[in-house]
């Protein structure tokens, strides 16, 4: 365990740092690439999402079985099996869309590698993750206060979705600030003519900044948040934005797939239900459930 400490301490400080936004500043991305270990933001990214298949799983243990229903480890197999399950369906919905992700980004221009774009999207998913384990309390509280499986159901879908929008922001502004790092030092022709051509005003305007700079040091933006004075380009956003319906779409019919992931105390435990209907079905059935069957 005292081997493992230092090893566990330096993968956090890392997770740390890519949630306040320190190892995404364009001055951390010098070399073209996120200086973070995949391996071991994996490695966190796992024991989190078990953390929180430990939490949404806790329902079934929490709530009385139905008289009818003879099977007393049936709670317990629900927490082990949500535990197994919440990584796995993270793990696979990233090797799923990971090529698509690689071929979108080299349309907008990117020279990221196949592993710098693995490495960042570990990251992403890392980030996604410690924001779903962060809501796993809140989770544990409604197990212990309410007794109704729709809700929970929708209480989980609702952290699903916090976390995974939280995650594709933290994605899409990481990869705008690689691209950025790509270009910078490259000037194209017409930018070459304008910069000679007002050096001298440039010059005595970044003197002025400066000067305002060192009286009023500005605030580095967090992980989320756009450097000052850049854009998207709308090629990016819209290239960006069909990633994320297909992510979405990944992601949802993948954890219809390995459902169950919360467990309902009045059917037995099973690793897997039946491949019926789909993932936006089963929410809306129970929307309907919960507004009008109680």
């Amino acid at each position: 365990m005292k081997r493992l400490a230092p090893f566990f301490r330096q993968r956090l400080a890392e997770l740390d740092r890519l949630l306040r936004g320190e190892a995404t500043q364009l001055e951390a991305l010098d070399d073209n690439k996120l200086d973070v270990s995949a391996k071991g933001l994996s490695i966190i990214a796992v024991l989190l999402a078990m953390l929180y298949g430990l939490c949404m799983g806790s329902f079934s243990l929490l709530k009385e079985t139905a008289p009818t229903l003879v099977d007393p480890y049936g709670p317990l197999k629900q927490i082990l099996a949500s535990m197994v399950k919440t990584p796995a369906l993270f793990l696979l919905t990233l090797l799923v869309t990971l090529p698509s992700l690689y071929v979108f980004n080299a349309l907008v221009g990117s020279r990221l590698t196949l592993l710098g774009m693995t490495r960042l999207l570990v990251a992403a998913m890392s980030v996604n993750i410690a924001v779903l384990a962060s809501l796993g309390a809140i989770i544990i509280f409604f197990s212990l206060t309410t007794t109704s499986y729709s809700f929970i159901l929708l209480l989980n879908v609702a952290a699903f979705t916090v976390a995974g929008v939280l995650g594709m922001l933290f994605l899409l502004q990481t990869l705008h600030r690689l691209t950025k790092s790509e270009h910078r030092g490259l000037p194209t022709d017409s930018a070459h003519t304008k910069t000679k051509i007002t050096s001298d005003k440039k010059i005595a305007s970044d003197t002025r900044q400066a000067d305002v700079a060192k009286e009023k040091p500005t605030l580095e933006p967090s992980a989320l948040d756009m450097p000052r004075g850049q854009v998207l380009g709308s090629s990016t956003r819209v290239v960006f934005r069909c990633w994320i319906v297909l992510f979405s779409l990944v992601g949802a019919q993948m954890g219809w797939v390995l459902r169950p992931f919360v467990g309902n105390p009045d059917l037995p435990f099973t690793f897997f239900r039946e491949r019926d209907s789909n993932f936006f079905a089963a929410v809306f059935g129970a929307l309907k459930q919960l507004l009008f069957e109680g």
